[in-house]
């Protein structure tokens, strides 16, 4: 029997808390050069370079345990000193790795070239090692996965073990959300079952993609997702903001006028300050206020992590943003 009045939906909620965000997905050695001038083709550019820990699960799991959530992380890193680098950034986080894969090789890395404005010219992914994240894996930590209050992964896994997690997901009553990344994994994706899915988060870009090509505006792609059984679909829509549709439902949000330094990580940071809001059990508009606040520190700062912010700091900036 429940005393004090505290209803069972909240008890729900306060027993959520104490159980961790699994992120599964990539992680990867971030190389950005960031070009000095207007970037010219078939020559030579002059730039700037950083080096950050990256991949969309990794930096949504750092990101998650810097505003103070429990995080597991499942990734895989290669057995050479970027592997070690990667994982020690994780951990000095707060970010655990119980369940991750080190495996002999280079560890991932991904290549970006960044425009004067600080948009994407192009990127390069090389030695992705996320084939290793297979179901039988997955099988071997399903006690650790049981203990989630939500599960997130990153396009970049293979579509049997996305299928395998959301059947998991389905069964044991744990929010599935899986992130497109771009354009090329979300493809896999087309032709998949994704009944029951918590929520997709695609871009303008990745949208289509994932849709049949019959659905050709963008109402007839969301109504799609909703009939191949997705919960939530979040559309970002960049600078112009992001749109949250359910079965009957749709919220939008603008997002806030900024000036951008570097774009590198602003969707990953998007979705960890939703999660956040979902974490601490706030309703989907207040969700999206604390992601596009979360996404626009990001996108004024180097790299794809804001660690000048904790939650509490976080959270009381979605005024400055978003004044009531």
């Amino acid at each position: 029997m429940l005393r004090s009045g505290i209803s069972s939906a909240c008890t729900h909620y306060i027993c959520s808390m104490s159980k961790p965000i699994i992120c599964i997905g990539a992680a990867f050695v971030d190389e950005l050069f960031h070009a000095t001038e207007e970037m010219l083709l078939a020559t030579t550019n002059n730039a700037t370079v950083t080096k950050t820990a990256g991949g969309v699960s990794r930096n949504i799991a750092h990101q998650l345990a810097l505003l103070g959530v429990p995080v597991q992380l499942i990734s895989v890193f290669g057995n050479d000193s970027d592997g070690d680098w990667l994982k020690k950034t994780c951990t000095d986080a707060g970010v655990k790795l119980d369940a991750s894969i080190t495996r002999e090789g280079l560890s991932g890395k991904y290549t970006g070239i960044l425009n004067v404005d600080g948009s994407l010219f192009t990127a390069f992914l090389t030695n992705s090692a996320t084939q290793l994240i297979t179901p039988y894996h997955l099988g071997k930590n399903i006690e650790l996965l049981k203990t989630a209050s939500f599960i997130l992964a990153d396009a970049n896994i293979s579509v049997d073990t996305a299928d395998w997690l959301l059947s998991f997901s389905n069964d044991n009553n744990i929010p599935f959300i899986l992130e497109p990344v771009s354009v090329p994994p979300a493809r896999k994706y087309r032709d998949v079952k994704l009944k029951g899915l918590y929520l997709i988060t695609p871009n303008e870009d990745e949208l289509p993609v994932l849709c049949s090509e019959k659905s050709f505006f963008t109402q007839q792609q969301v109504d799609e997702l909703l009939q191949r059984g997705v919960k939530q679909i979040w559309l970002h829509n960049g600078k112009h903001g992001s749109a949250l549709y359910s079965e009957g439902k749709s919220d939008s949000l603008h997002a806030p006028d900024i000036e951008v330094l570097d774009c590198t990580g602003a969707g990953d940071g998007s979705l960890s300050g939703f999660i956040l809001g979902k974490y601490l059990g706030k309703e989907d508009l207040e969700c999206m206020k604390v992601a596009h606040t979360l996404s626009a520190e990001i996108l004024q700062v180097n790299g794809a992590i804001a660690t000048h912010l904790s939650q509490e700091k976080l959270l009381s900036l979605v005024t400055k943003y978003y004044p009531s």
